[in-house]
């Protein structure tokens, strides 16, 4: 039952992404116009400490007028390794700087619309190196402990999806 993608045109495009539309052939032949959204890689990070507690930025999403936990993300810039951009943004919107990275997940979040992915990394220490440069992202960052993530996933308090899983899975490594 595979969806073959025959040609796209671009629609539009920014500096962070682009939306093309794409002629699809169904697996029954028929043909099938559909938008989708390319997107650039986007780096995740955090940290987990000794006492079991994350790193989190609590923050408000315009688009959908909500509030929730989430950890530092950005885009990847062109040329830059991911495990860096990673790196860079949990500094840049925490005042963390990690310790080494390692790889937790790469997760599509929408992957009947766009080719986003999300690649989220974690270490076991950080730097507190001042004020974030970019504080003006979160409201504020806050350790959590990992024993609250599951309650917190299921009230809706972590309402992102990549970051959900991401926090889940660290919860499992860490706790079991």
């Amino acid at each position: 039952m595979r969806w073959n993608n025959l040609s796209e045109k671009p629609v539009y495009a920014n500096p962070w992404f682009r939306v093309n539309l794409a002629d699809v052939e169904l697996p029954d032949g028929r043909h099938l116009d559909h938008y989708l959204i390319r997107m650039r890689p986007v780096a995740v990070a955090t940290v987990v400490n000794e006492a079991n507690e994350v790193l989190l930025l609590w923050r408000h999403r315009f688009i959908t007028d909500t509030w929730g936990w989430e950890l530092a993300a950005g885009v990847v810039e062109d040329g830059e390794d991911i495990a860096v951009a990673a790196a860079r943004e949990m500094q840049e919107e925490t005042g963390w700087r990690p310790g080494p990275l390692h790889h937790l997940l790469t997760v599509e979040p929408s992957n009947g619309l766009t080719d986003a992915r999300h690649h989220i990394y974690w270490s076991d220490h950080a730097e507190y190196t001042g004020p974030p440069q970019d504080g003006f992202e979160s409201e504020r960052r806050e350790w959590v402990s990992l024993k609250l993530v599951p309650d917190m996933v299921a009230r809706g308090e972590v309402p992102a999806a990549n970051m959900a899983a991401a926090l889940l899975m660290l919860h499992h490594i860490r706790l079991g």
